[in-house]
């Protein structure tokens, strides 16, 4: 349901619940993955002391173990979306195990004055201890029991779309540090994210929601990076009102199709039991 305000005195408003849940819930190790990047610090320290060799050499350490910790991160990222989604195809870059090969090799090169043999060892045992901390990334596509390959990449595809236009709106409206505005888009979001998880866990229902997955979703895009682009001009207080009334009122015909596909998935549910039921009556078979 559409969420009303109280004012322009009560910003932190909270989101649906099923939608808060869904993004508040933190990936477990993002904050190791800032401190692995914390970690290569001191080799940028100490660098410009080590003579031209040893400050190659630390640079060049650095830049990996940093460039490893952004790809962890990166990684968890997607991951916790893979996660979020019934349907999902796996990501195409492996982020997080990228992130092991370049922690690996970051080690390796900082110990290299130790020896080949030494800097070999540290930087397999680096590469080991943060698979081991990280885990490796999803290596296959997420797929629902019954349904075929072709339907599962037709959804994953929909619902990759809309979220690059709910990514886009998210990011536009953040840019006006309204606060009333961002919690209201976090709550049309969450709206919008459910009849994604109801068309994942039921591909069939994609042709009736794909207006609402492509054109309705870029249409809020467009409507947002417009009402940015005339309030960054000049506040308008009927603009953000107008912008408010078209979020309700896409919020509200999303709530509405959701439901309606959840009763259309109910009612094939009831039919495939009631001509299960006949088959085994015509078969001779009563239930005890």
């Amino acid at each position: 349901m559409a969420q009303r305000y109280g004012g322009a005195h009560s910003p932190d408003v909270q989101s649906s619940k099923k939608g808060t849940l869904r993004q508040a819930r933190p990936q477990k190790g993002r904050s190791r993955a800032v401190f692995l990047g914390l970690a290569a610090v001191p080799l940028l320290i100490t660098a410009f002391g080590a003579g031209p060799t040893g400050l190659a050499f630390n640079l060049i350490a650095f830049a990996s173990i940093a460039l490893a910790a952004w790809l962890t991160r990166e990684g968890l990222e997607a991951e916790e979306a893979y996660n979020a989604r019934t349907i999902s195809r796996r990501p195409a870059i492996p982020r997080k195990l990228f992130g092991a090969i370049l922690t690996g090799a970051g080690v390796g090169i900082a110990t290299f004055d130790g020896g080949l043999i030494n800097g070999v060892l540290y930087g397999v045992i680096a590469a080991a201890l943060h698979i081991t901390a990280f885990g490796f990334d999803p290596m296959a596509n997420k797929t629902v029991e019954g349904v075929d390959e072709f339907q599962t990449d037709r959804v994953a595809k929909a619902v990759d779309e809309a979220e690059r236009h709910l990514i886009a709106m998210k990011t536009s409206i953040a840019t006006t540090k309204d606060r009333v505005l961002i919690a209201r888009v976090d709550t049309f979001q969450a709206t919008a994210r459910e009849m994604f998880r109801t068309v994942e866990n039921d591909p069939r229902d994609l042709t009736a929601a794909r207006k609402y997955l492509g054109v309705y979703l870029q249409g809020a895009r467009d409507a947002t990076t417009k009402y940015v682009d005339l309030t960054s001009r000049n506040p308008n207080a009927e603009a953000k009102d107008d912008y408010t009334a078209l979020l309700d009122d896409l919020e509200g015909n999303f709530t509405a199709k959701t439901q309606k596909l959840l009763v259309n998935s109910q009612d094939d549910l009831s039919i495939e039991i009631d001509v299960l039921r006949d088959r085994l009556q015509r078969e001779g078979i009563t239930p005890r």
